[in-house]
């Protein structure tokens, strides 16, 4: 049974919310502030957490940060709107995925369950890109013997482009293979995603040599030349 934190100041949507995923199978602990949100993460360690981005107080972009300093648990942000500003930057504190308000309780545990399917043990290969090693057996990546410490969409995204070495992959690709959605609005899913990853596995992340960009299309992992 999947354990989640769901941090939301709203009493009714937080209530309603608890509930509906309790009755799909998800075991919830819930909290009204960002400040609580992160008191109860250092009690129990969720598998997931859902945060809505407007808290009183410190707000869900601060928690995410906050959360991504020392934690690479999987977050999905609930946000009031479709706003571009708002996602990018959710996104950019280190977000896995975001969901609209008002919330259709099957559209989010649908999301809910494709993160937490991103953290699954892959195929028992492994493969080396330069100094970066990714063992898909242990679902491990180090770098010059270190381990990296990536959230699961991040290992899920470097996964899949390391499947097609060499070959470029659209957005919309990446979007229906790692988050198993491909609305035409979520390309900056990916974007952000590949940012993040860019400054772990990179040496100079401004000048990647592994994740390129393929203008137009997408992106491609390269072996190093």
């Amino acid at each position: 049974m999947p354990f989640l934190l769901l941090i939301e100041d709203d009493d009714a949507i937080r209530t309603a919310l608890e509930l509906a995923l309790s009755r799909q199978g998800h075991r919830v602990v819930a909290a009204a502030t960002g400040e609580d949100g992160l008191e109860r993460l250092r009690e129990q360690r969720p598998d997931l957490i859902v945060l809505d981005v407007m808290l009183p107080g410190i707000d869900g972009f601060e928690v995410c940060r906050r959360i991504r300093r020392t934690d690479q648990l999987p977050i999905i942000l609930l946000t009031a709107r479709n706003d571009d500003i708002d996602v990018v930057v959710g996104l950019e504190s280190g977000a896995d995925d975001y969901v609209v308000k008002p919330v259709q309780p099957r559209v989010l545990d649908a999301r809910i369950r494709a993160v937490l399917r991103r953290g699954e043990r892959d195929s028992s290969d492994s493969a080396a890109f330069g100094s970066v090693v990714i063992d898909r057996s242990a679902m491990t990546v180090t770098k010059n013997g270190e381990d990296l410490q990536l959230t699961p969409t991040e290992l899920r995204l470097l996964l899949e482009l390391s499947r097609r070495p060499g070959q470029a992959l659209s957005r919309q690709q990446l979007l229906r293979l790692v988050w198993e959605h491909d609305y035409l609005g979520d390309s900056r899913l990916v974007d952000a995603c590949v940012q993040r990853l860019r400054a772990k596995i990179e040496d100079i992340p401004s000048s990647p040599a592994l994740i390129r960009t393929v203008r137009g299309v997408g992106y491609r992992l390269d072996p190093p030349q």
